[in-house]
């Protein structure tokens, strides 16, 4: 019953100026959110210094990032300059597949970089023994599980679906919500399928984030050191405000009814393309034993005979 072989991505714009205006600001964000994220890759592993849990998972989350954006940008780019701006079907259920399940992998691995921080400022004296590295590959080898797992559900049910027309998305990308309004069967297993991921999986990692952050917010006012406690409230408040973009932009892009709005657009650019571009800065950036290790790597690769 499936007629349709492409789709047509509206895009963010019409007009030539803008959409020009728009590749040369999306092409800028695209490079320095690869640069930002692979350079803490690269700087992560090759320095025996950050071989610890946190960098650990810094390194995941900085890999997931560039994955993350290169799943929507290069086909945004794309669509810009081109005046046809269409999605084969199988690139746009690929496309959602991998939408879906990056997002439900970083929700995973945020929640237990602040599970982390907890132990670190909680339980400083346990913290080696409790985040050894078999814990530390369990946890982060069940965050890609859970989002491949949700992936696949997700796709498979929306896979079930017959589009017989009309073909014209109301976004820059294939994304689950606008994709249903087009569907000719009924949507009913896959609008359930939304709501038990976005119960389930993000009200878990939420809960999971805030009760890590209250008691982290909690142990650092018993802290008598002002210096102590400024650091810690200076990192919460920085990964605590990239959180809540992501789980609030995420959660409003699935939960409310998909009509095409500017708010939509606004919400889904927020959390794969700025999310991306801003988490290597707040997590890895910011953080002094890193900009350390990079200097060291600069300086190590600035002696090398050419």
């Amino acid at each position: 019953m499936t007629t349709v072989t492409v789709f047509v991505l509206l895009g963010l714009s019409n007009h030539p100026q803008v959409q020009a205006l728009l590749f040369v600001l999306f092409l800028a964000i695209y490079l320095l959110t690869l640069l930002g994220n692979l350079l803490m890759v690269l700087v992560i592993s090759t320095d025996s210094h950050l071989h610890t849990p946190m960098y650990f998972f810094l390194r995941h989350l900085s890999f997931l990032d560039a994955f993350y954006s290169s799943i929507i940008v290069p086909k945004l780019l794309e669509n810009l300059l081109s005046k046809e701006k269409t999605i084969s079907f199988l690139e746009c259920f690929t496309q959602i597949s991998l939408v879906i399940f990056a997002g439900a992998t970083e929700a995973c691995l945020l929640s237990v970089m602040a599970y982390d921080w907890f132990q670190a400022v909680c339980h400083p004296l346990l913290y080696v023994v409790v985040m050894n590295r078999r814990v530390c590959a369990g946890l982060v080898g069940s965050s890609w599980a859970i989002g491949i797992g949700t992936g696949l559900i997700n796709t498979l049910l929306l896979a079930q679906q017959h589009f017989c027309g009309p073909n014209v998305i109301h976004s820059f990308a294939c994304e689950l919500p606008p994709v249903l309004l087009l569907t000719c069967s009924n949507p009913c297993a896959s609008i359930a399928s939304i709501l038990t991921t976005m119960s389930v999986l993000g009200l878990g990692t939420l809960v999971l984030l805030l009760g890590s952050y209250s008691c982290i917010i909690t142990t650092a006012l018993r802290i008598n050191s002002a210096t102590g406690r400024n650091k810690i409230f200076s990192t919460c408040s920085s990964q605590f405000l990239m959180v809540t973009i992501f789980y609030t932009s995420g959660v409003l892009r699935y939960m409310i009814p998909a009509s095409g709005s500017a708010l939509e657009q606004v919400l889904s650019v927020q959390y794969s393309v700025i999310t991306p571009l801003l988490n290597p800065l707040i997590y890895s950036l910011k953080n002094q034993e890193a900009k350390v290790a990079l200097r060291r790597m600069l300086a190590r690769k600035s002696r090398l005979p050419l």
